[in-house]
């Protein structure tokens, strides 16, 4: 059992920040990666920014050169700090954790309950 707790999430301007935390905690075993997701449409979940555990940095949409994502390995914390935010960056940001399965066993996904980003004009 892994629990992902998010915090961070409000509503700001168009042109403002915000910045999220991530800390995981329970049965965490071998983490591969950590990052955040925007809910999109549908049934898509997009890729906001993800970082591995050999700090390996990957940027989702038009989030690089705006958003910038890190961690503190020793709290097994993610954050993503994010500037210069824009109407469209409005959703839903979903804290992911991956891990190693273990033996034969596939990789594993852990889903936050999410935090709402809302940006005004």
């Amino acid at each position: 059992q892994v629990e992902l707790v998010e915090s961070g999430g409000g509503l700001v301007q168009a042109g403002g920040s915000l910045r999220l935390s991530c800390a995981a905690s329970g049965s965490i075993g071998v983490i591969t990666s950590m990052g955040w997701y925007r809910q999109g449409p549908g049934i898509h979940r997009e890729l906001v920014a993800h970082i591995t555990s050999g700090g390996l940095t990957v940027y989702g949409g038009d989030a690089k050169g705006r958003f910038t994502i890190s961690r503190d390995t020793a709290k097994n914390t993610v954050y993503l700090q994010m500037d210069s935010l824009k109407p469209e960056d409005t959703g839903v940001y979903i804290c992911n954790l991956n891990r190693r399965g273990g033996g034969l066993v596939a990789p594993i996904d852990y889903w936050g309950q999410g935090t709402q980003v809302t940006v005004s004009s």
